[in-house]
């Protein structure tokens, strides 16, 4: 079997079939829902280009032994003309079993693997509540999060040798 690595990410398959280890997916559930239409109804007869914004979060957490919860936040809002047409938020979250896994595997697990296992459900919600907001139907792009874990992997390097650089510089000048 080959060492390959996804965009500069471990590639958590590959982990396990070499360690032995085990994923497994115990639950999954809707943590938080908010939708808000704050200028509602006048939105709904405004004229322009709607501006959409998403951001995306994530925290895991060991709940028990080999079992981690990960928590996968996704809000959109759209802004027309300046005023905000709605904002919608999900917070969906799954308990996964994970055991065998060395430091760097379980890291890209619960960074990588997991989130994408929880992004479907997601887009799922929030597309509901848009439509069940009364606007046009929304759907959420795929999203990559081995390459997101990757960037989020160099962006930690980049800070640590920057730290170090830092660090060697102060102790340096106090010398």
């Amino acid at each position: 079997m080959s060492d390959e690595t996804t965009n500069g990410a471990a590639n958590p398959a590959n982990a396990a079939e070499e360690q032995g280890a085990t994923f497994s997916i115990e639950k999954i559930y809707t943590r938080d829902v908010s939708f808000e239409a704050p200028n509602a109804p006048a939105v709904f007869t405004e004229q322009g280009q709607p501006d959409l914004q998403m951001n995306l979060n994530q925290r895991a957490g060991q709940v028990a032994e080999n079992a981690y919860e990960v928590v996968l936040g996704v809000t959109l809002t759209c802004t027309l003309n300046g005023k905000t047409a709605y904002l919608a938020e999900v917070q969906q979250a799954g308990v996964f079993g994970l055991s065998g896994f060395d430091a760097a595997g379980l890291d890209a697990m619960l960074g990588a693997h997991c989130p994408s296992v929880l992004y479907p459900y997601a887009r799922q919600a929030i597309s509901e509540l848009i439509n069940g907001g009364g606007f046009p139907p929304f759907y959420l792009q795929p999203i990559n999060f081995d390459a997101l874990y990757a960037e989020g992997l160099r962006q930690r390097a980049a800070q640590q040798e920057q730290g170090a650089l830092e660090s060697g510089t102060e102790t340096a000048g106090n010398a």
